[in-house]
């Protein structure tokens, strides 16, 4: 049989089309929303309610998805993941309440769910840990681009389609998607048919960091279980930064469409023009942000030293901009300067969702994935839920509350984070 080469940059470019796949579902909801909520009379309180019953589907599908990934494994767990999402958006054109929606917007938001600790469970399967954080960047990359090309063509779709046909056509996008995954991603490296013994070695031996100096001796492979895992620190550590820093990404993803319209009265054809320009310093920051770390380490950083220089830089980027951004007079400069705060994030939070892979066995990566990506989705609700209170006569609050969560992320990474290498059962103890 045939070998190909450098088969885990197709598998991690596969992940990443499904990423952004996953960001055009979830944005046509915020995008279509001025027109949304003129045809069948909603207001900021129903989109909140509306995009709340998604959060809470998110939150608990990150912990179930982190589970059936690790039963199941990635082939099937994305299979599943994609049909669940791809189904429900095509089920968004038929809705008429909020009731409805709510119905379409959970399934969609469990479904959706999957990518993300199937993501870090592929990456942990398929790159070694110097490659880990590029390979991140590229899935992350992946909700940039689809929130880029999400604006102008959801936005071009309306226009021509209507809100109803735009959400049955792009569901066709996810569900096309299986075909390729079905026939590129038969396994793991360790027994697929077309990896070359070169990179199939190349994968393994890089699964662990190089031991440094003082490091105590790992006899055996630490697994611990998902109780286990919620007595480390280490684990408190991830779970705690993605609480306080991934609401700062979704009240963008969330919120951004709206505060164009409530902010400078745009339609839904200047959202188009204007939404996308935040996601190019995303989408920046995630390769950027990858890239760095691996020069790094190819320089002979030690994992520990590259990972926190790297997170500590993106959460510092982040806040003159939020700051900044509350204050901002004109459309043009308030994206730009939400653009340089998204590359902030992606530059951090690529690094962070490796964070489980550098503690712990890729066999319980994608349980502490999932969790730490429900912690976060609760964060998010919270944030929610405040944001139409808070907004109801300026937006300065809501930069305000993204630029005090940062330092929160960093505090609890620096507090309870230790030395990032793998955990042993000795430490564990």
């Amino acid at each position: 049989m045939k070998k190909v080469k450098g088969l885990r940059w197709l598998v991690v470019c596969l992940v990443g089309l499904a990423t952004v796949i996953n960001y055009i579902d979830r944005n046509a909801l915020a995008v279509m929303w001025p027109g949304v909520a003129e045809d069948l009379n909603m207001g900021k309180e129903d989109y909140a309610l509306i995009l709340s019953f998604f959060m809470i589907a998110y939150a608990l599908g990150q912990t179930a998805f982190g589970k059936i990934f690790d039963q199941i494994g990635t082939r099937f767990g994305f299979l599943l993941s994609i049909s669940i999402w791809s189904i429900s958006i095509a089920l968004h054109a038929v809705a008429k309440s909020v009731l409805s929606f709510g119905i379409f917007r959970f399934t969609l938001g469990f479904g959706e769910a999957g990518n993300w600790p199937g993501a870090t469970k592929a990456n942990a399967e398929w790159f070694p840990v110097k490659e880990r954080a590029l390979a991140q960047g590229i899935f992350n990359s992946g909700a940039s681009l689809g929130a880029v090309i999400s604006a102008p063509i959801i936005a071009w779709m309306y226009v021509t389609i209507g809100w109803q046909m735009t959400f049955v056509c792009i569901a066709a996008l996810g569900l096309l998607w299986i075909i390729p995954w079905v026939i590129v991603y038969k396994s793991s490296p360790d027994k697929h048919p077309w990896i070359t013994e070169e990179e199939r070695n190349y994968i393994i031996k890089g699964q662990k960091p190089e031991p440094e100096p003082d490091d105590i001796a790992q006899e055996e492979e630490y697994v611990p279980t998902l109780r286990e895992l919620l007595k480390l620190k280490q684990s408190w550590a991830i779970i705690l930064m993605r609480f306080f820093i991934d609401p700062v990404w979704w009240l963008f993803v969330s919120w951004l469409p709206i505060y164009l319209a409530d902010q400078f009265g745009f339609d839904v054809k200047q959202i188009g023009l204007f939404a996308w320009v935040p996601y190019v310093g995303a989408a920046v920051g995630s390769l950027f942000g990858g890239w760095l770390v691996g020069v790094w380490l190819r320089k002979g950083w030690s994992v520990n030293k590259a990972r926190k220089t790297i997170i500590y830089l993106g959460c510092l980027i982040m806040i003159p901009p939020l700051i900044l951004t509350a204050y901002a007079a004109t459309p043009l400069i308030a994206v730009l300067l939400i653009a340089v705060i998204l590359f902030g994030f992606q530059i951090a939070i690529g690094n962070i969702q490796t964070l489980p892979s550098d503690y712990f066995s890729g066999k319980s990566v994608g349980s502490l994935a999932g969790v730490s990506g429900s912690a976060a989705v609760i964060g998010v609700l919270i944030t929610i839920w405040l944001v139409p209170v808070i907004t109801a006569t300026s937006y300065v609050p809501f930069f305000v509350l993204g630029a005090s969560l940062v330092p929160l992320a960093l505090v609890s990474f620096a507090l309870l984070g230790g030395k990032i290498k793998p955990v042993t059962n000795l430490i564990s103890k």
